[in-house]
């Protein structure tokens, strides 16, 4: 056996069979739909073996993207768990021969239930093509398995379905990031769609300040306890007039080596950057990528509210895209 071509094999049966179900989006799909967005309650998925793997990962999906759904294994359902599903409900039963043992046991007992069934197999002649209420045919022939046993195509092509389902239920919904983000707190994705400055930024007695009269070895003293690389410089009246950077120092450095009268006022940059601190933690990132900066002052109408940091940014995960 030729490994590389059997596996390019592989990949071609099953993108022909993922390919093929375009033509059965049809008048069924967007019932299927049109179901599912004026359920009051949740959409149950179901089915056994590989269809029920895949089943949980439609689940998974829907979730993540403003579909509530819930996942009830059918010989469990038998046995209690179908005390799960309610009258508001819609169930999906997921089977490449639509006469999977289990699934078709459980039909019954969900019609009793009142509630709709969606089926999504490979033979709407099958058993549970003809007792759903929706049928989504897969047009499933072949598997990429060389036995034509192992569910390859078919679970992948079921997979594309619930996607296609989920995605069109999502647009309906007109879920935005912020919805997103709400369903993703945890990790980089979460804190770029949601993390705001206020929430990370330092303040308090942690941001650097001195005056515009500050002398040169003061400055250096809050800078370098304040271990931020810079110093905000205020007025009397403790507004925002420039910044202090490491960088500065070292070009002032280059420039004199009689430092000893010069005042914080005559070493800082004036007009420095800054953001509001109501703005995305992934916005403040994108700001010190443009500009080549590592800090940004977090500030409004001149009143300092903080200091926003390059390595604090990175290091909650918010990573350089």
């Amino acid at each position: 056996m030729d490994i590389k071509i059997k596996g390019r094999q592989v990949v071609e049966i099953e993108a022909k069979a993922v390919a093929g179900l375009s033509r059965m989006i049809n008048d069924e799909f967007e019932k299927a739909v049109k179901l599912i967005i004026e359920c009051k309650g949740r959409v149950v998925l179901t089915g056994m073996g590989k269809s029920g793997l895949i089943a949980r990962k439609i689940v998974a999906t829907m979730n993540s993207t403003g579909t509530a759904a819930i996942f009830l294994h059918p010989t469990d359902a038998l046995h209690g768990d179908l005390g799960m599903v309610r009258r508001d409900d819609v169930v999906i039963i997921l089977s490449k021969s639509g006469n999977t043992e289990e699934v078709i046991n459980l039909v019954p007992m969900i019609q009793r239930l009142h509630v709709p069934i969606i089926g999504i197999m490979s033979n709407r002649n099958s058993k549970l093509g003809s007792e759903a209420d929706i049928v989504l045919e897969m047009g499933i022939t072949e598997e990429a398995c060389p036995l034509d046993l192992a569910p390859t195509s078919s679970t992948t092509a079921m997979l594309a379905l619930g996607d296609a389902l989920a995605v069109c239920l999502l647009e309906l919904r007109c879920f935005t990031q912020e919805d997103f983000a709400q369903l993703h707190p945890g990790g980089s994705l979460g804190k770029r769609l949601s993390l705001r400055i206020k929430e990370i930024m330092i303040k308090g007695d942690k941001v650097p300040v001195v005056r515009e009269e500050t002398s040169f070895k003061e400055t250096i003293f809050e800078i370098t306890s304040k271990r931020l690389g810079m110093t905000c410089v205020v007025d009397e009246e403790n507004k925002l007039t420039g910044i202090i950077t490491d960088g500065d120092l070292r070009r002032l450095l280059e420039k004199s080596q009689d430092l000893n009268g010069i005042k914080a006022g005559e070493m800082m940059t004036s007009k420095p950057k800054t953001i509001s601190p109501d703005l995305l933690a992934s916005f403040a990132l994108q700001q010190m990528e443009r500009f080549k900066i590592t800090a940004l002052v977090v500030a409004e109408e001149k009143n300092i509210k903080g200091v926003v940091h390059l390595h604090d940014l990175i290091n909650l995960g918010l990573e350089r895209r």
